[in-house]
């Protein structure tokens, strides 16, 4: 099986759905998306 063969199915299982609404849950928070926002902005700072 391949890297992303082995991924698919594990988002697919049970245990894979539940990281999965985890990390949506997580992504709605506010105070999360304002972290994403600072690191993208230092990341793109960098590439400059």
């Amino acid at each position: 099986m391949s890297l992303m063969q082995r991924i698919s199915t594990f988002l697919r299982s049970p245990r894979g759905q539940q990281l999965v609404d985890r990390g949506r849950r997580e992504l709605a928070k506010p105070e999360n998306q304002q972290r994403l926002k600072q690191f993208a902005t230092r990341l793109s700072s960098r590439r400059r």
